[in-house]
């Protein structure tokens, strides 16, 4: 099969078993996202029939991310994010620690050393941007208060990952693994390498604060007096995917955070409204795509000969994860409601979780047995995430 050929096939039997199981899975009424990573586990390479394309699925998927955190973006100010730093930086620093070390400590006790334990946990403690901002989509508390706490604890989740998956190939020799060959990774560079991290990551949001907030608003407002919705709409997708592109090549930041602060420059514009209504039939397409894309990674052997490992990151994910989240909002002086929100919220893991898993592998510091109980550590807490926050909507009522 052609490689054009490959990516029609990717997205016919995709998005058409998404459509299929998402159905059945309303039918049981169940969340359609259930589905979809059914549909994902029947086109991947560990189960008969179609395969799809293990490469393209998850690039595809990548889309739904940049295009959601970009409609994310036009309705988050700087004022808003600024407003919950107070609470979105000590908790999700508190909360990425604690995760870290009960992960650490559990890997341990299973055997691994403590450097595949530190990787172990982190890919444990951070939430994935899908099904948090689908999560809160749904509730109708994605621009409340507690929506935007959730949202300002995502982005500073975001911004420890980037730094630890820059940092991880410097620290990879220290934590007993194989340090990457090239240029920046010879020991002792570990100060330069974080000095430039930090300094890339500083460069792009004042460029975007400065220069984007100017120069993004007064294209949108331009194309918008042609009356052409699809130019309208080209230049929003352009926007959205140039950005992110930008911020994860040039500035070493993550396509996700890139392109919520591309819409977070125009949500001041009076076109950021329109821009986030007119993606939004995308958003939800390849957002589609994402939940399939973590499907195919599951191997369900997994569940039959490590049932009580796969417990173990489950009950870490939902329950260590949320009580930390819990307790540190109570901490901080904020009313149960609070800390419930952010609670449920962060009681998953996805697309960041994946890719420390994969890095740690190819770096022989996670046996790959970890990234097999990451990876169903991720689904089992996607699907039960709805209905805790199901739930949680009772309790409120």
């Amino acid at each position: 099969m052609s490689h054009e050929e490959t990516l029609i096939a990717t997205l016919a039997v995709g998005l058409g078993l998404a459509f299929v199981c998402g159905m059945l899975a309303a039918r049981l009424r169940l969340p359609p996202l259930v589905g979809y990573m059914a549909a994902g586990i029947l086109l991947g390479p560990h189960t008969p029939g179609f395969v799809a394309d293990a490469h393209l699925a998850p690039q595809l998927a990548e889309v739904g991310v940049i295009l959601l955190m970009f409609g994310v973006g036009t309705h988050f100010s700087l004022r808003d994010l600024l407003a919950v730093k107070g609470v979105a930086i000590p908790g999700a620093l508190g909360q990425i620690a604690a995760a870290t070390a009960l992960g650490a400590l559990v890997a341990h006790l299973w055997g691994w050393p403590w450097g595949a334990g530190l990787v172990f946990g982190l890919a444990l403690s951070v939430a994935s941007t899908v099904v948090l901002l689908r999560a809160l989509e749904q509730q109708g508390t994605l621009e409340s208060a507690d929506g935007r706490i959730a949202v300002g604890w995502l982005v500073v989740e975001d911004l420890v990952t980037v730094l630890a998956l820059v940092l991880l190939p410097a620290l990879a020799g220290v934590l007993g693994g194989q340090m990457p060959a090239g240029p920046g990774f010879e020991p002792g560079n570990l100060g330069l390498t974080l000095a430039l991290t930090l300094g890339k990551v500083a460069l792009f949001v004042a460029l975007m604060l400065v220069v984007g907030s100017r120069v993004f608003p007064w294209i949108l407002q331009r194309v918008a007096l042609t009356n052409s919705r699809e130019l309208f709409t080209l230049a929003a997708i352009a926007l959205a995917l140039g950005v992110a592109y930008g911020a994860a090549h040039l500035f070493d930041v993550s396509l996700a955070l890139g392109a919520f602060f591309a819409g977070m420059v125009i949500n001041g514009s009076d076109q950021s409204h329109r821009a986030a209504t007119y993606l939004q039939p995308l958003q939800d397409v390849f957002a589609a795509l994402f939940f399939v894309a973590v499907g195919m990674l599951f191997e369900p052997l997994v569940l039959v000969q490590h049932p009580l490992q796969v417990l173990e990151v489950f009950a870490i994910i939902v329950a260590g994860k949320s009580l930390a989240a819990f307790a540190i909002v109570r901490l901080l002086r904020r009313p149960p409601r609070t800390a419930l929100t952010v609670a449920a919220a962060l009681a998953q893991i996805g697309e960041f979780s994946f890719i420390l898993a994969v890095m740690g592998v190819s770096m022989k510091l996670l046996p790959p047995e970890g990234q097999s109980f990451i990876v169903a550590g991720a689904i089992l807490s996607i699907v039960v995430n709805p209905l805790v926050f199901r739930a949680l909507a009772r309790r409120k009522n």
